[in-house]
């Protein structure tokens, strides 16, 4: 597991764009204000950019590469195209399964199964329809929380772009590969509920 991952707070800020087909993001330590994390969406088709602009957006492919500043991969995170409930794919730095996302039937404001690299339930990410907080929980333990923060009247108005705080639990290990899902879960939650 990548050493970027050991941070427990993290500020993932959306690029703002008006005509944008690609969702990309930085990760920056909220604490330092530096960047420590590039995620990109460099491999997205024609047919998929087209897609992107219509009322079908949210049922598009998508394919995110988590790098450092310098390159390095960090995680990837990946989905098909789906019609209905999203599976989602999350793989390390040496590009094996980690684990993934599979999105609960009737959950009002979205709600996934967290699973291990064997499809085993690990916890639950779930949110509120009514506000934009997310937690990972299993047995009424809180693995992490993910909250969006408020970026200016322009650009909630006029963009999509957002910016999350995610919180990990010092009760997390800095080498638990639960880490690698719950970055990648931040954004699953951005392009699968919140476009």
């Amino acid at each position: 597991m990548h050493p970027a991952l050991a941070n427990n707070l993290y500020l993932i800020k959306e690029h703002v764009g008006f005509f944008k087909a690609a969702n990309n993001y930085d990760v920056v330590d909220p604490e330092t204000g530096r960047e420590i994390l590039h995620c990109r969406e460099p491999r997205l088709g024609w047919v998929t950019k087209m897609f992107r602009f219509t009322d079908y957006k949210r049922l598009t492919p998508f394919h995110i590469e988590v790098t450092t500043p310098s390159g390095e991969p960090v995680l990837r995170v990946e989905r098909g195209v789906t019609f209905f409930l999203s599976n989602v794919s999350v793989f390390d730095d040496e590009d094996e399964r980690v684990g993934g996302f599979k999105q609960k039937f009737f959950s009002i404001g979205g709600s996934f199964n967290v699973l291990g690299p064997s499809d085993q339930p690990l916890c639950s990410l779930k949110g509120s329809w009514t506000s934009w907080e997310f937690s990972f929980e299993k047995d009424g333990q809180q693995y992490a929380k993910v909250s969006k923060k408020w970026r200016g009247l322009g650009q909630e108005l006029f963009t999509s772009a957002d910016n999350y705080m995610l919180e990990i639990s010092p009760t997390v290990p800095p080498d638990n590969p639960l880490r690698v899902l719950i970055l990648g879960a931040v954004f699953c939650i951005d392009m699968v509920l919140k476009e």
